[in-house]
């Protein structure tokens, strides 16, 4: 399938000769609802937080109408002074695509542990199997949930949103990967003309190869693209990850070797399929953590996963992998 080299990044400079930054009043831990923020303007002074904050945000949909209790995603501040642009951002998906799975509220300790080293993180919810999900639209919904930091950063001025780092689990992960690489699809297929694009992808324990994932049996895959390879190889040329390397997009590549739910094989082939597309790819292997037990707070190889993260987010884009496994 011929695919079109077009990017699109968001950068929004300071303006010449100003020196106004935005101190977000409003903001309190653990919001619901999606409050306009207020803001006050101070000139030559930076925006000041007291504590890690969170801001629960409502993102449109453009295909269908929203679902306030599931289009969601919650934002995270870190503490400190914060001048336009010097916050790195990190976007969490979750894996959970079935209706008892995981979900964002999972990954709020992940959130709270880049924010205490610093970043902003973006945590995104959407709509899964059984709560009206499935194809095409949870991935439509991650294609708007991912668009709209772009709206996000028009609020929040502190984040740096052009150079930002995708981070997902497991089916997360997937979805992550083809985040990173919707700027190659075609005008007709789904997530085509990001408004958001990311630079680099950290993937945990993820379904990156698709195809192989579906041929054994992964029913995550199988219904969230809505069928086998054979039965709709169009949607896997388009969403799988193996399918679809971005040279210009790094991508760390983490998998307990105890995984039995996604082995660690699923990222042992997108690894080798990337480098043989000339993209740019490390994989790194936590012995005995497996599916569930990698991104939890009380596993010993937890602080290596952000520590993974945080690496990627402030490499220079063509030494991320570098980081992995120095």
């Amino acid at each position: 399938m011929a695919r079109r080299g077009r990017a699109r990044r968001i950068s929004r400079p300071l303006a010449a000769g100003t020196g106004a930054l935005i101190l977000v009043a409003t903001l309190t831990a653990c919001v619901t609802g999606s409050p306009e923020p207020r803001t006050v303007t101070h000139p030559d002074s930076p925006a000041h937080l007291a504590e890690v904050t969170v801001q629960r945000i409502e993102y449109p949909t453009s295909h269908e109408a929203p679902d306030p209790a599931q289009n969601w995603a919650d934002l995270y501040l870190p503490a400190g002074e914060h001048r336009d642009h010097s916050v790195p951002l990190a976007v969490i998906i979750h894996g959970g695509v079935a209706q008892d799975g995981q979900g964002a509220d999972s990954f709020d300790s992940l959130a709270r542990a880049l924010t205490v080293r610093g970043m902003a993180v973006y945590n995104i919810e959407y709509r899964r199997l059984g709560t009206g999900g499935g194809w095409p639209t949870t991935y439509n919904d991650i294609a708007d949930a991912l668009d709209h930091v772009v709206e996000v950063n028009e609020k929040f001025p502190a984040i740096a949103t052009d150079d930002e780092v995708v981070v997902g689990h497991s089916t997360g992960a997937q979805f992550a990967a083809w985040g990173g690489t919707r700027h190659t699809l075609n005008h007709n297929e789904v997530g085509a003309f990001p408004a958001f694009r990311p630079t680099r992808i950290v993937s945990i324990a993820g379904t990156l190869d698709s195809v192989f994932s579906a041929r054994a049996g992964d029913d995550r895959v199988l219904n969230a693209i809505g069928g086998t390879p054979l039965q709709v190889p169009a949607r896997y040329a388009t969403v799988d990850p193996a399918q679809n390397v971005d040279p210009g997009t790094p991508v760390v590549a983490i998998h307990g070797t105890a995984d039995t739910v996604v082995p660690p094989e699923n990222s042992r082939r997108y690894v080798e399929a990337a480098l043989k597309a000339d993209g740019k790819a490390e994989l790194t292997l936590l012995e005995g953590e497996d599916h569930a037990s990698i991104v939890s707070v009380d596993s010993p190889a937890y602080p290596k996963v952000v520590d993974a993260i945080v690496n990627a987010s402030v490499a220079e884009l063509d030494k991320v992998v570098e980081t992995v496994n120095p």
